[in-house]
C-alpha cells in the first residue's frame, strides 16, 4: 500500500497560481501512475490529470488543459500539479491517487487504489 499526502492548497485570487504536491511513501513510487482528482461542494469527484508511472505520458481534463501541468520527481517520491490561470470554478478539494503500473489512459477514479486526504483549493473572484 502506498501512503499519500497532498499539500500546497490555499486561497488565491482568480488568475493566480498554486502548486500542489503529492508525496508518497511505503512502496516503490516509480512503479505507480499518479492521478489528481477534485471534488467541489455538492458535486461528484472528477478527474483532473494523470501521469504514468514512467513520467513519460500525461493526460488532462479538458477543463484544465493548457492551464495545469502535472510532473513527477521519482527521486523525491513526489508528483506536482502546477495550476496557473486559476478560476473560481477550480475551487475544490484536490486529491492524489495511485495506480500500480498505471498509464495516462487511467482517468476513472475506480481504478486508483490509494488516496490521500486531500488539500483545499479556493479561488476567489
Amino acid at each position: 500500500q502506498v501512503q499519500l499526502a497532498e499539500s500546497g492548497g490555499g486561497l488565491v485570487q482568480a488568475g493566480g497560481s498554486l502548486r500542489l504536491s503529492c508525496v508518497a511513501s511505503g512502496r516503490t513510487f516509480s512503479n505507480y501512475a499518479v492521478g489528481w482528482f477534485r471534488q467541489a461542494p455538492g458535486k461528484e469527484r472528477e478527474f483532473v490529470s494523470v501521469i504514468n508511472y514512467t513520467g513519460g505520458s500525461t493526460n488532462y481534463a479538458d477543463s484544465v488543459k493548457g492551464r495545469f501541468t502535472i510532473s513527477r520527481d521519482n527521486a523525491k517520491s513526489t508528483v506536482y500539479l502546477q495550476m496557473n490561470s486559476l478560476k473560481p470554478e477550480d475551487t475544490a478539494v484536490y486529491y492524489c491517487a495511485t495506480r500500480y503500473f498505471g498509464s495516462a489512459y487511467n482517468t476513472d477514479e475506480r481504478v486508483f487504489g490509494s488516496w490521500g486526504q486531500g488539500t483545499q483549493v479556493t479561488v476567489s473572484s
